[in-house]
């Protein structure tokens, strides 16, 4: 996997010599099973995460124990804030948590701190990297506080049937609640109408989707 740090890392050509041989002796490389969590809270400062395969879902967990999705990591997604001890400006908690069996290469914040300072190529990466996910974040805000709970199920459905390439989803109502920050009974309600509508078929444990036009219609702009 070490030959690939110039893959995964845009700014690697940039780094001098001294810099690259630090990154390599102390980045580490975890395999990881789906559903193991590797960062949770503020004060658990584990370093950067970069995935070199697999998934990682990252979320939050309101007051009253509801989970929502802020984003995922995929191949070659870096997360910065499982290393929130480096970042002084995040002051609230988030959950990193493996989607399916994971490759993850872990940099210790102290040595991303150290480049960061010391490269203008890894600062300019971290920045755009950092507007990107909050920028992320903001779409989602608007979602939650401007969209209807049925255009955002509905391109929530969309959206995973295109990253598994299927359209059967093996999701639980539980598992959907979860991503959207809404409750259980919630969503089956609202996955029962759109049986009844027709858009998808439910299963035990499955969700076919069967009118992707009805579906991308209901969704909206809450397509990406």
């Amino acid at each position: 996997m070490l030959e690939q740090y110039e893959a995964f890392f845009p700014f690697w050509e940039q780094l001098e010599a001294e810099q690259r041989r630090q990154l390599s002796e102390r980045a580490t490389v975890k395999n990881v099973k789906k559903g193991t969590v590797l960062h949770s809270g503020k004060s658990d400062c584990v370093g950067l995460m970069l995935v070199a395969e697999g998934q990682l879902r990252v979320y939050t967990v309101s007051e009253e124990g509801r989970e929502i999705t802020l984003y995922r990591l995929l191949q070659r997604d870096m997360c910065l804030l499982s290393a929130s001890c480096m970042l002084h400006s995040i002051q609230f908690d988030v959950t990193v948590e493996a989607e399916q069996d994971s490759t993850v290469l872990n940099i210790p914040a102290d040595l991303y701190r150290k480049l960061m300072s010391e490269s203008l190529a890894v600062s300019n990466y971290t920045n755009e990297l950092m507007a990107s996910k909050f920028s992320d974040v903001m779409w989602l805000m608007d979602q939650i506080l401007n969209k209807r709970l049925d255009s955002r199920l509905a391109a929530f459905l969309l959206e995973e049937s295109d990253a598994v390439g299927a359209d059967k989803l093996t999701l639980t109502h539980e598992i959907i609640a979860r991503h959207l920050g809404s409750a259980r009974e919630v969503i089956t309600r609202m996955l029962k109408y759109f049986q009844k509508e027709g858009m998808v078929e439910l299963s035990r444990g499955s969700v076919r989707l069967t009118d992707r036009e009805r579906l991308e219609e209901t969704a909206g702009d809450s397509l990406r």
